[in-house]
């Protein structure tokens, strides 16, 4: 991928030396149930399926995200933005390079978990024309949030052979 910019703010590879800014806001973003460093070192560690990006002004880093892609199914393992940039468009600009990387890698579909209480971004992954198939019950730990399954189908595959099965 190469470096984007949406006005000021540029969008680029994450690269190791941004795994301290990151945790920045992955810490202030989500609290007690925020990934660790080692998390983020092993992502990074897997580029062959693996796919990151930051959001930068400056030198200030205001959003990452990042794409798990194996072959015939990719998953959104994050997308996140500092709450003071939240509705500028930075999170669609980040979601967009995470599904352009998919159809890149020739993904039949690109799959994601959100947060049941996070309302603004199911319907931004909605926008994006990603379909609710299922909820994995107490997901999110320790808080014990359900998550919402949901999918972009790519390539006209039947979305429900990724659902949660009961």
């Amino acid at each position: 991928m190469s470096t984007t910019e949406t006005g000021a703010v540029t969008l680029r590879p994450m690269r190791w030396w941004d795994v301290d800014g990151v945790m920045d806001l992955e810490r202030d973003l989500f609290g007690d149930e925020s990934w660790t460093i080692a998390m983020f070192w092993s992502e990074l560690a897997e580029p062959e399926s693996r796919f990151y990006v930051v959001a930068q002004e400056g030198k200030e880093i205001i959003g990452y995200a990042g794409l798990c892609a194996y072959p015939e199914e990719s998953f959104v393992q994050t997308i996140a933005v500092k709450r003071d940039r939240q509705a500028e468009g930075i999170g669609a600009c980040m979601l967009t390079a995470l599904i352009d990387e998919a159809r890149r890698r020739d993904e039949p579909m690109v799959g994601l978990e959100v947060r049941a209480d996070n309302e603004t971004a199911q319907r931004l992954y909605a926008r994006f024309g990603f379909e609710q198939i299922g909820v994995r019950k107490a997901y999110y730990q320790p808080s014990g949030t359900d998550a919402v399954l949901m999918v972009l189908n790519l390539k006209g595959v039947d979305p429900l052979q990724w659902a949660p099965h009961e």
